[in-house]
């Protein structure tokens, strides 16, 4: 209950009835705290309502009012009491930010970037308010405004690996590894057994042609427990580039059966001609051009998940998904991965990995209702 109570005065207070007698004050405040620690928003928004009749001025009592409607799923209300609060006293400007998080939730990123902006102009310290924006800035698809604000983030927390990742992601993009690798060795020096930062530094370390870096950091990741495809690939190329043949063997056939393509089956059996098994090296370029015959085979795999779906075979369905982005990595296939794993699997960390990478990798101008559901399904399942 301590603690319960300390959160709500740091929301903006407990409301109390100056005019009523110690018991009844003392029951409202302990039925309050009750409503607020079992989750009933709704019955605590109902108790301040009843409590405190329109017309409200108490920035504190409307900042309750506004906190409970938020966290009761009423997002109109929870903006019309933080619009009031704001209208009542503008020197208020952390208002601002709840305004611009409910925004983001109600996938107004416009009508949000309009508040995070504003409040930049009175704290620009926010490690929060710069990582939104640039979440809100990937959606109008101008990198450079993205980098800008992921720098400022990073610069407030260099130690924070999803924007250090997301930031380094950028840097390769524009061509500045040096700046990327100085981002990356912040983080990883912090938390060495991070996947995301060590995936991000092998991605950085293949653009680099820095063969040997990648089988490193390849082999850190596989002890770590990382045995995705992209990782076995880049590591299987490398040893294979390096002419380690058998440990690109073993590194590429490691790779499941329904996960291979038409890379892995070149390097494959290229690794085969290495070691003069011409018979296997036939056999393997032939599945590398079975697998790349048709230019649409990522539409093709995407129908079948579709049709898995349809079925019920959610694991068939998430494996033929994951075949499609070998091919070509759309948008779109993020986000059927992402609503399948939320939707069917009630994979919720699955879910929330494919939603994002739905995000960051839409460069659509503009909104559209995947986007906005996408974004209010990340807020969600990040709580």
């Amino acid at each position: 209950m301590k603690a319960t109570l300390t959160l709500l005065l740091l929301l903006g207070g407990i409301p109390l009835f100056s005019n009523l007698q110690l018991p009844q004050q003392k029951a409202f405040n302990e039925q309050l705290i009750e409503d607020y620690q079992n989750q009933r928003y709704a019955d605590a928004l109902s108790l301040l309502k009843n409590s405190y009749p329109e017309p409200v001025t108490d920035t504190k009592i409307l900042s309750s009012m506004a906190y409970a409607s938020q966290m009761a799923g009423n997002l109109p209300d929870a903006e019309k009491y933080y619009q009031r609060i704001y209208n009542l006293d503008s020197s208020n400007y952390h208002v601002l930010f709840n305004l611009g998080k409910l925004n983001i939730r109600k996938g107004n990123d416009a009508k949000a970037k309009t508040y995070l902006v504003q409040y930049l102009t009175k704290d620009s310290t926010n490690f929060f308010v710069y990582q939104d924006l640039a979440e809100i800035s990937i959606g109008e698809g101008n990198p450079k405004v993205t980098i800008n604000y992921l720098e400022k983030a990073n610069k407030l927390q260099p130690l924070n690996a999803d924007v250090a990742s997301e930031l380094s992601g950028y840097y390769i993009s524009a061509n500045r590894p040096a700046d990327a690798e100085t981002v990356l060795n912040i983080a990883i020096d912090a938390d060495q057994e991070n996947i995301s930062l060590l995936q991000s530094f092998l991605k950085l370390k293949y653009t680099e042609n820095k063969l040997e870096e990648v089988i490193s950091y390849g082999e850190k990741l596989f002890q770590l427990g990382d045995n995705s495809t992209y990782v076995r690939n880049k590591v299987g190329e490398a040893y294979y580039l390096n002419g380690k043949y058998d440990c690109g063997l073993e590194t590429l056939m490691a790779i499941q059966p329904g996960m291979q393509s038409e890379v892995s089956y070149y390097f494959i059996a290229g690794c085969y001609k290495g070691l003069k098994n011409q018979s296997k090296a036939i056999e393997y370029f032939q599945k590398a051009i079975d697998a790349g015959l048709s230019p649409n085979i990522d539409v093709y795999y995407s129908e079948i998940a579709n049709s898995y779906t349809k079925l019920n075979k959610n694991n068939k369905a998430l494996t033929a998904y994951q075949k499609a982005l070998q091919f070509d990595e759309k948008p779109m296939t993020y986000y059927l991965i992402a609503d399948l794993y939320d939707s069917n699997l009630k994979d919720k960390k699955g879910a929330l990995k494919y939603y994002r990478k739905f995000v960051a990798s839409n460069r659509q101008s503009g909104q559209n209702k995947y986007l906005v559901y996408a974004k209010s399904r990340i807020t969600t399942l990040s709580r």
